[in-house]
Formats: structure tokens, C-alpha cells, sequence
């Protein structure tokens, strides 16, 4: 440091300080390996390729938060296209390494669930993968807007809403737990 910078900057010279540190990682994806192609497969959530995806999603969830239900707390059919859903799946090499599912929040919006990456494919970029896929899809049912929420104890999955162009619907700033819930959406181009 010199002596200038430590000096005070004239009145009306000073230069904004920085935005705070977000208590969520910076989320660059790395780009999938070359020769490692997936698979998208839109499925019906009681199809068995969807079984290690429910389970490990279940696993993470009590391991953050404790014994809890939330995997079924919406009824399978909401994930269908019948309802205004969708349910997918990425498959590599025959094994099911990342999925997401959506449902009809209200007629414009569709509201995202499920979003996962198994714990040995995290990193390469699957999560966004499936968050585009889904955004793709609702807007081929022509909803125009995406709704979803994390839980406070997933800052992965918070980094991977804001670097995907999510907008917090919350004070990024305030502590997690005292949040709850952490709501993001984004408008999207529907095909309707």
C-alpha cells in the first residue's frame, strides 16, 4: 500500500465499495468430457431409471435437513405432460446421472423440482444441462415463466439458479436459515 492510497478520497471521488461476498459458490460448469454423449429421456417418475435419482435425492435431503417426506409430497401426476408437467432424466453409459421434473404452478409458470446430479458426475456441468432442458420444454408447453425454491442448506443449488440467470426472490445477503425457503424465478420465451 502507499501512501496515496491510504489517503482519503476527496468528497465526492470515492469509488463504491464492492458488493458483498455471496454465501453461495460461483457456479462455472465445467464443459462435459469429450466422447462422454448423455442421453435426455423425459420419463414418467415411477419409471425404474428414476428410482437412483429419488433415492439419492431423498439420502441428500435427510442428510441437510433430517428425516422428511419431501420427496413425495406432490402427486406423481403432476410431473406428467397430461398435467402440465414434465419429468426427465440424463443417462450415461446406461445409468442415470442427473434429472429434473417440473410442474403447472399457475397457467404461465412452471415450477421446477427435483433437479439433481449423482454425487460422481457433479461438476461437469449436468446440472445446467437439465435446468436448459426443462426451461426448453416448459416453453414447449408454453409456460413463460419458471418458479422453483431451494433449501437453505443447498448453496450448490442456489450457485447453480443465479449462474443459470435466476433472480433471487430474496435478500441474498440475509442468512440462509433465517430465509427459509430460498424462491428464485426467471422469465422464459414460451412457444404459445
Amino acid at each position: 500500500m502507499t501512501i496515496d492510497s491510504a489517503r482519503p478520497a476527496a468528497p465526492g471521488t470515492e469509488r463504491p465499495l464492492p458488493p458483498a461476498p455471496s454465501p453461495y459458490p460461483k457456479h462455472t460448469p465445467p464443459t462435459p468430457a469429450p466422447g462422454e454423449p448423455f442421453e435426455v429421456r423425459y420419463v414418467a417418475v415411477r419409471d425404474p431409471a428414476v428410482r437412483p435419482l429419488l433415492k439419492d435425492l431423498h439420502a441428500e435431503y435427510t442428510g441437510r435437513y433430517g428425516p422428511n417426506d419431501e420427496i413425495n409430497r406432490y402427486p406423481d401426476e403432476r410431473f406428467t405432460p397430461e398435467h402440465g408437467g414434465a419429468f426427465l432424466i440424463l443417462v450415461e453409459r446406461g445409468r442415470t446421472v442427473a434429472g429434473g421434473a417440473f410442474f403447472r404452478h399457475d397457467e404461465e409458470t412452471a415450477e421446477f423440482k427435483r433437479i439433481w446430479t449423482h454425487p460422481d458426475h457433479r461438476r461437469r456441468g449436468l446440472g445446467v444441462a437439465v435446468v436448459r432442458e426443462l426451461e426448453r420444454e416448459a416453453a414447449r408447453q408454453g409456460y413463460r415463466r419458471v418458479y422453483l425454491t431451494t433449501g437453505p442448506r443447498q448453496p450448490e443449488a442456489a450457485g447453480l439458479y443465479l449462474s443459470t440467470g435466476y433472480s433471487p426472490l430474496y435478500d441474498l445477503a440475509a442468512d440462509p436459515e433465517a430465509v427459509g425457503p430460498h424462491p428464485f424465478e426467471k422469465t422464459i420465451r414460451g412457444s404459445g
